[in-house]
């Protein structure tokens, strides 16, 4: 064989095993289920024996996406999760992501990493404000949605005027695959649009284990359910008569959003959205680097990183860094190419994430998230690729801070500590880190998105290094970035105040409020007053 046909034979098998693959995240508001559908569906794809809860209640353990002890305590995702499976003849990749707006921007760099996204939303309280933020985003990165109405066990709103409220509020046209026979809170089972097939479910003890299925045929169906069973026909009959039917095309163009409806704590309709997505999410596709050009999955090797984590096992205090493959096969040991810094970046340790839990892996293909181990040098936003013509992803933006603190160590004796930790959290994204030489290294200031990050901060600094922390809150509520002329002439203004970016170098200016910054704007219309991406966007 010819090394033109090893090469076209090589090609094919990436092609093959990257249409395998599906890489997906799920978004939603906080407390709309998506941990627990996270769970179930790892669930019925039997990567897991039973389900979690979150909480842990009812003597079950907790889910596996909320790993951390915080996420746990608290009931909420803190940080996203990496899920890897086989389901079927598909491999799987799920990225859990945080609800909370405070953590939007660890949610945003992971919707850089998937090709599809469910949306989830609760049958009492349809699209809530967050989840029509990170729709949004979707819509702008192009990444395709499919719906998943949960909670459809519990007392809700009818199905219909769900269905209408995606249309008027974010212009998505929906397309139910199933349809619920039984109101909200009085859930039967569910209608195969496509086949007219109607599953019935039962809960197993506790919503540990898989919902048990049985089939019947509509006769069947319509003996069983009565009235409920014909209330839901008459439904499926005015979606026919308007066409909501599934559309491929308009789906992947963003235009439509297939539906599912289900109860991801018992355990309902999960398998069934499992199958949907290996049928309609997309598989991995050509990505534009940052010139704008096509860079084909058959191409060499290339991965973006889009997330890194310290010390998700104690026993092993290492550093993570989430890297979506973009192109061509990994092989672990291979030496890439560090496009940010131009040096060579060993692979020695590469892991398939489950959650906290981690397996080497050999080989990866395009839409597998590999975690590469004791990576340092690496930040969310790098690129990564083979040796050969240089590629660059465009970069992760930052989000503009809205919240500020002054953050210093309790204990004089656990200096480095702190360093070494507001460093680690900083390079991580957990918060962006500003730095003065009035303040100094012992006193950084914090910049989040919200609040909650600097509970993380906190804990994070007592809990893994070790160094107890207190914050003082600063009286500003806006960043811009600015440069040396526009630093000179914002020095001593009141009510502003510019400090260096760490990471970056950058210089961000201060401000108390718009009014101030307004007023600056107005008084030096020359100066340098560039605005990050907004938090508000997602």
């Amino acid at each position: 064989m010819s090394a033109t046909d090893t090469e076209k034979t090589s090609d094919s098998g990436i092609l093959a095993e990257a249409g395998r693959r599906r890489t997906f995240a799920v978004i939603s508001h906080p407390d709309a289920g998506k941990s627990t559908l996270t769970e179930a569906l790892a669930l019925h794809a039997s990567a897991i024996k039973s389900a979690g809860a979150v909480h842990g209640k009812a003597g079950r353990r907790g889910v596996t996406s909320d790993w951390m002890a915080m996420e746990r305590d608290r009931g909420i995702s803190i940080t996203s999760a990496a899920l890897r499976f086989d389901y079927g003849d598909h491999t799987l990749n799920l990225l859990d992501t945080p609800g909370h707006a405070d953590f939007s921007e660890d949610t945003y760099r992971v919707l850089e990493a998937v090709d599809c996204a469910i949306m989830l939303l609760d049958s009492a309280k349809g699209l809530e404000p967050q989840t029509l933020k990170l729709f949004d985003v979707c819509r702008s990165r192009h990444v395709p949605v499919v719906t998943f109405v949960n909670k459809w066990d519990r007392p809700g709103r009818e199905p219909l005027e769900l269905l209408d409220e995606i249309e008027q509020r974010i212009g998505l046209r929906p397309t139910p695959v199933n349809w619920p026979v039984g109101i909200a809170g009085d859930f039967r089972g569910l209608i195969e649009r496509a086949t007219g097939a109607y599953t019935a479910y039962t809960r197993t003890p506790g919503g540990a284990e898989r919902a048990l299925e049985a089939t019947f045929t509509d006769e069947e169906a319509r003996l069983k359910e009565g009235d409920a069973y014909e209330a839901a026909e008459e439904e499926l009959d005015l979606l026919a008569e308007i066409g909501a039917d599934v559309d491929m095309p308009s789906f992947l163009a963003g235009e439509s959003s297939p539906v599912l409806f289900g109860a991801a704590l018992p355990n309902f309709g999960v398998r069934r959205l499992l199958d949907a997505m290996c049928a309609l999410a997309p598989a991995p596709r050509a990505r534009a680097d940052s010139a704008g050009a096509e860079r084909a999955i058959d191409a060499p090797f290339s991965g973006l990183v889009f997330k890194v984590q310290a010390n998700m096992d104690k026993a092993h205090r290492d550093r993570v860094a989430f890297l979506r493959v973009c192109s061509g096969r990994f092989e672990r040991g291979m030496v890439l190419t560090h496009a940010a810094t131009g040096k060579p970046f060993a692979t020695k340790y590469a892991q398939a994430m489950f959650g906290q839990d981690r397996e080497t892996v050999e080989v990866a293909y395009p839409g597998d998230v590999i975690g590469l181990v004791n990576a340092g040098a690496l930040r969310p936003g790098d690129t990564l690729y083979a040796p050969g013509p240089p590629v660059v992803f465009p970069p992760i933006p930052s989000f503009a801070p809205e919240h500020f603190a002054v953050v210093r160590c309790k204990d004089a004796g656990k200096s480095k500590q702190f360093r070494r930790g507001i460093e680690q959290l900083d390079t991580e994204g957990v918060v962006q880190v500003l730095s003065s030489d009035l303040r100094g290294d012992q006193a950084p200031v914090l910049a989040a998105v919200g609040p909650l990050q600097f509970d993380v901060v906190l804990n994070r600094l007592e809990h893994e290094f070790g160094a107890r922390s207190e914050l003082s809150r600063l009286d500003y509520e806006l960043a811009r970035i600015t440069d040396p002329a526009g630093a000179s002439a914002l020095a001593g203004v009141r009510g502003t105040e510019v400090l260096t970016r760490r990471l970056d170098g950058a210089l961000m200016a201060l401000f108390a409020d718009k009014w101030r910054l307004n007023a600056i704007k107005r008084d030096n219309p020359d100066i340098k007053l560039e605005a990050l991406l907004a938090g508000a966007t997602i």
